[in-house]
């Protein structure tokens, strides 16, 4: 572990203050320059300045020693609490979690717990950037309980994210243990007596609960040849992580993706309209009002390919990467076993061009933007469906890049029949005429996937282990029809893993492969601890993992299906 990850209490960057504070310091730059703005024309240009100018008048009064002494005042004021905020304002990892402590007046004390991690995200805004400091947001399972790091000094911030993901590995745990076992018999002691209550580290230590240690601060120096090294290196480090897991979005690809849109039907629609509005009679104004929103639109486009630039996905020894941007830049680390759903779809404009997205749902959210400015639930933007299936081999322990590639594209392209999913019957057509036959789901090894839509395919993929509950409901029109709805819930996210029609004499079966399979699966998850041994080993000696066992009773079996 690094100095930053000691268990001891540290400061953040000295500039951090500044950073966090740029827009005040912005706005009393904007009141100067507006107050000299006329005094300098008049000096260069001899323009007579009107109207009161509040330096004319210090200057008629004779006080402009009394004018300095204010302005040298505040300023001072302004240092001294910046000074405070930095001085109040330390965190601390332990094995256990990590905490941050600030405010002067009102103080604030924000932990995060190790177990409770599903993601670390580094954000590199343009002028952090400049003098070598990175925003380290630490994103928890819960409400508001992510706990943010502004700012550190960019090496400091990698290096911070690897120790909290080796801790929240269970890999400290594990030393730890290790170090318990061999240190007990030297003193006569069980394993689990050897720590005292407080030691997150050091066998046989205590530490006391609440003593804050000489603050270290999480800087780096400032040199010109590191802040040239940082801002033009690749935005992944090529030694991070094998090349055959690394996924890239080509400008082009990421270009047309962009283009064609939701938002681009609706700005041709809107210009068709306008001009058959003028060409009938209309007044010209309207072209005059069409101005901005032509103006917002170019922004938008601009804005949604600038911030995708140098998209990669990668997989690392702590999980998968996300990393993204031209001048800000943003990655995250999401670790092994925190992804509850999954959704690949295809809007009706990609399908030409056979591109794909993938979103996923995930306990905690970071507050940052994703690429083009949509949520970070986004993993894949925009990909061909080569890169879904390397996309999904790296959230998807255990993924079989074989048979279970196969059975995803079929899912993804299939129009339905004999193609290895249960599928809704042809009474199901009442309801959903068009996408009746893509209706349906399958479960393969400890994940079961959902397909649905015609016009926007869609494939969602659940693994089992993340899921919170099952449910199979009926309402009048569909128990007169002889069908049934079902629904998987996960965490809440932009995936939505619901069948809307399926046969009433498959839903106690649904039910019973999901029920039996989510247990199973739990129980033999160990993807939370992914640096111990074998935890990316299924188990494949268990005989139907995912199957129900016909030859026992089954408790989760259903009377029926339920209203």
């Amino acid at each position: 572990m690094t100095t930053l990850a000691d268990g001891e209490w540290h400061r953040l960057h000295p500039a951090s203050p500044l950073l966090r504070g740029g827009i005040f310091i912005v706005a009393v730059l904007g009141f100067i320059i507006a107050n000299l703005r006329e005094r300098l024309i008049d000096v260069f240009f001899g323009v007579p300045r009107y109207g009161g100018d509040p330096i004319d008048a210090i200057l008629e009064r004779g006080a402009v020693g009394w004018a300095l002494l204010v302005v040298a005042v505040v300023l001072l004021l302004i240092l001294a609490v910046f000074y405070l905020s930095w001085r109040m304002h330390t965190f601390r990892v332990t094995g256990e979690v990590v905490e941050v402590r600030s405010g002067m007046l009102f103080r604030s004390n924000r932990r995060a717990r190790l177990d409770r991690i599903q993601g670390v995200n580094i954000v590199r805004p343009f002028i952090p950037r400049l003098i070598g400091a990175a925003k380290l947001e630490v994103s928890v399972a819960g409400q508001d309980a992510n706990v943010q790091l502004a700012y550190l000094g960019s090496a400091p911030a990698d290096q911070l994210r690897r120790d909290i993901l080796r801790l929240a590995s269970g890999l400290r745990q594990q030393a730890v243990a290790v170090a318990d076992a061999a240190l007990a018999p030297t003193l006569g002691l069980a394993p689990e007596a050897v720590r005292s209550p407080g030691t997150a580290t050091t066998p046989g230590i205590a530490a006391s609960p609440g003593t804050a240690m000489s603050p270290g601060t999480a800087a780096v120096p400032f040199t010109v040849a590191d802040r040239a090294r940082d801002f033009f290196a690749p935005e992944l480090d090529p030694d991070a992580a094998p090349p055959e897991s690394v996924v890239r979005i080509p400008p082009g690809r990421l270009i047309g993706s962009v283009v064609f849109s939701g938002f681009t039907v609706f700005v041709v629609l809107a210009g068709i309209a306008l001009l058959i509005s003028v060409t009938a009679g209309g007044s010209d104004w309207l072209l005059v009002a069409f101005i901005p929103t032509l103006i917002a639109s170019v922004s938008f486009y601009f804005t949604r390919v600038t911030k995708s630039l140098r998209y990669s996905i990668a997989g690392t020894p702590d999980g998968v990467r996300v990393g993204f941007g031209l001048l800000t830049t943003s990655n995250e680390t999401l670790p092994p076993g925190r992804i509850h759903a999954i959704g690949v779809s295809q809007p009706l404009l990609w399908r030409p061009f056979g591109w794909w997205q993938v979103r996923i749902n995930t306990a905690g959210h970071s507050t940052t933007k994703g690429a083009a400015g949509e949520a970070n639930t986004t993993t894949l933007p925009v990909g061909t469906l080569a890169d879904v299936a390397r996309v999904l081999e790296l959230i998807l322990p255990g993924f079989d890049s074989g048979e279970q590639q196969a059975l995803i594209e079929r899912g993804l392209r299939s129009k339905g029949g004999d193609d290895g999913f249960t599928n809704a019957p042809r009474r199901a057509a009442w309801l959903h005429p068009f996408s009746w036959r893509r209706t349906g789901y399958t479960v393969s090894d400890g994940i079961a996937l959902l397909r649905r839509g015609v016009i926007s395919r869609e494939l969602m993929l659940i693994p089992l282990a993340r899921l919170q509950s099952v449910t199979i409901s009926q309402g009048p029109v569909t128990r007169m029809l002889r069908l049934a709805s079902a629904r998987l819930h996960t965490v809440a996210g932009p995936v939505s893993a619901y069948l809307g029609v399926v046969d009433v004499a498959e839903a106690p079966i649904f039910f019973d492969r999901i029920a039996s399979g989510a247990i199973s699966s739990a129980q033999a998850d160990t993807s939370h601890h992914w640096n111990q041994p074998g935890w990316n080993q299924p188990d494949r000696n268990q005989p139907n993992r995912n199957q129900p066992n016909r030859n026992q009773p089954n408790r989760n079996q259903p009377n029926g299906v339920t209203e």
